[in-house]
């Protein structure tokens, strides 16, 4: 099966020749085409009982591999199901201007941090406003920064609960469409992240290259702001979930996933890539897209986000200070069961993955422990 870092192994050294990649593109890229190779050490495990041996290479652990996000996707969702409640959830998506997306690209950090505090700030302000709910909230927003043909397309992914906490400690149910109207979202957050980006822009926190430094005159950037609060954002909400199990499940597809998932990926044959996408303007139907291999890199390093940055943050309830006792008070309002369950271990999380007992040898079966022959960096514990 054809995979990004098969892509990478075989036109990457090129790319690299012949264009110029920021320090976290550098690593992400060379991180992904070593992943699990001897490149990385790894180690031989080798059965008491039948002698059986096996080979395994080392993890990258990048968070842009699509290799090492399925045990990390899983590990997250452990973690979070203790901070569910029993409630509806609603799924909210925030979009800024494509007119923005160069902007965007050259000041990541900056305008990614922009777009969690617009948010964040639309959705804690209307929440609190009693003609919508008049309760606070606990929400989690994640990062996307791609579309399905791997385009630049910088938007917002939020699980919003559907109540919260009023002022005087009461918990307060939501309509069951979701309690703020989306033309009220859509306004605010335009208004909070265009306040804001004026505010960097008088700060000089931002920077203009290329076809955007015509920017940095003061007249075509207040041009600019004009013609972006003269259009309509989008910003709509999706039904609410069915229950918590769901909630958790469908957050974990969208807080590990990077670009393209080497499932995608058809082919790769005389320089170009074939991947599935879904073109949701022409009914969501799949299709086929083939790009030259240089293109596709191109597409897939855009979203290398800069080292440090957190793509999935939590506000309000969720937030870190005195989270523990709010979300207490939160599941005894909402029946919420009180249990504390004993995390998964990382055998059984990959179990659950692969459907396979790694704690029996896959020859004979024997639970006895193996003996593992470091080939590179530190041996795993015994099993």
């Amino acid at each position: 099966m054809a995979e990004v870092q098969d892509v990478f192994q075989r036109y990457g050294l090129e790319y690299r020749t012949h264009h110029k990649l920021t320090i976290d593109q550098h690593k992400a890229m060379s991180s992904i085409q070593k992943c699990r190779t001897s490149q990385l050490g790894g180690h031989k495990e080798v059965c008491d009982s039948c002698g059986n041996t096996r080979i395994s290479y080392n993890s990258c652990r990048n968070r842009h591999c699509p290799k090492c996000q399925a045990l990390a996707k899983e590990r997250w969702i452990e973690n979070q199901k203790s901070n569910l409640l029993n409630i509806g959830y609603f799924h909210v998506v925030f979009t800024i201007p494509d007119t923005l997306n160069s902007v965007t690209y050259q000041n990541q950090k900056t305008i990614y941090n922009l777009l969690f505090k617009g948010v964040a700030e639309t959705l804690n302000e209307l929440a609190a406003d009693k003609k919508y709910l008049g309760a606070r909230i606990g929400f989690t927003p994640v990062l996307h920064t791609w579309g399905q043909a791997l385009m630049h397309h910088p938007h917002m992914h939020c699980i919003v609960p559907g109540g919260g906490l009023s002022s005087i400690g009461k918990w307060v149910n939501s309509r069951k469409k979701f309690f703020i109207p989306v033309k009220v979202l859509s306004r605010k957050f335009r208004g909070k992240f265009l306040y804001h980006l004026k505010q960097l822009y008088k700060e000089n926190k931002l920077e203009f290259h290329g076809s955007q430094t015509c920017l940095s005159d003061d007249k075509e950037f207040e041009g600019l702001l004009s013609s972006l609060y003269n259009k309509e954002w989008v910003v709509y909400c999706k039904p609410s979930f069915k229950n918590a199990a769901c909630v958790v499940e469908y957050l974990g597809r969208y807080t590990h996933r990077v670009a393209i998932s080497n499932k995608r990926i058809i082919s790769i044959e005389k320089d170009t890539v074939s991947f599935k996408w879904r073109d949701y303007k022409d009914k969501s139907k799949q299709k086929v897209m083939t790009l030259s291999a240089e293109e596709f890199i191109r597409r897939f390093l855009i979203h290398i986000l800069p080292s440090g940055f957190m793509k999935i943050r939590h506000y309000g309830l969720l937030g870190n200070r005195n989270r523990t006792t709010k979300l207490k008070l939160c599941k005894q309002l909402t029946n919420t069961p009180l249990l504390i369950k004993e995390k998964a271990s990382t055998l059984q999380l990959i179990q659950n993955l692969i459907g396979k007992d790694l704690t029996k040898c896959p020859n004979c079966g024997s639970e006895k422990p193996r003996r593992f022959i470091s080939l590179g960096k530190s041996p795993p514990a015994t099993i």
